[in-house]
């Protein structure tokens, strides 16, 4: 069972649950400590656990036919994973790698089918989760396809400041340049380059292996209008 002061970290979303429904969660909640380049998940494994992020940052990534690995997104303290595949009960369909060393709240599957089905509360927490989730990864899409190196990082950053996917971030967040060069799928000096130009123009500071945000607006709607 996770501490009470770990539980109200991480779990935001039982806030406003009720005192039955919050005290079922943390008692079927468990906790993993994940080193850093170690798996939480390959593609395909059958977990039936939701995941969320007490300390440290994840990134989600497939691997192509060809073997290149890309990357999906990142998730940072207090960001929830795997809610889609918890609800159908399946197989994963990717990776989920730890860049740092991070500590990570599981909470069962049964327990999280539970909640989804008598617990109003946590149900719309779940559709403006996946909603916001789904929002994501189309704008990736169109990252991908239509913005440069520049323009792909600021967005890439502004996601994990999201305040429905990870809410408890104060617009500060420890990750080094090499971390967001992964997360945004592009190499460490690009990234570098990419993050000094985004200092120069005031929407960030870079920090010794922190990153504090300057203007949220403006990194998620840097470079062309999506």
């Amino acid at each position: 069972m996770l501490s009470e002061a770990k539980f109200k970290t991480v779990a935001h979303w039982a806030q406003d649950l009720s005192e039955a429904d919050r005290d079922l969660a943390r008692r079927n909640m468990s906790e993993k400590l994940l080193p850093k380049g170690a798996y939480l998940l390959h593609e395909n494994d059958h977990v039936d656990a939701w995941f969320g992020v007490i300390d440290g940052l994840l990134k989600i990534c497939v691997v192509a036919e060809n073997g290149e690995a890309i990357t999906l997104t990142g998730i940072s303290s207090s960001g929830w994973v795997g809610e889609g595949s918890v609800i159908k009960n399946e197989p994963r369909r990717y990776d989920v790698v730890a860049l740092r060393d991070t500590r990570i709240a599981l909470l069962n599957g049964r327990t999280f089918r539970w909640l989804m089905d008598n617990s109003p509360p946590f149900n719309k927490f779940l559709v403006r989760q996946l909603n916001e989730r789904l929002g994501q990864f189309i704008a990736f899409l169109g990252y991908g396809r239509l913005l440069d190196p520049t323009e792909r990082l600021a967005r890439s950053v502004a996601w994990l400041f999201n305040p429905i996917l990870s809410p408890n971030n104060q617009l500060q967040l420890g990750i080094s340049q090499e971390e967001i060069g992964l997360i945004s799928g592009m190499s460490r000096q690009t990234a570098s380059k990419a993050l000094r130009q985004l200092q120069a123009e005031g929407l960030l500071r870079l920090q010794h292996g922190r990153i504090e945000i300057l203007d949220l607006d403006g990194l998620g709607q840097y470079g062309s209008t999506l």
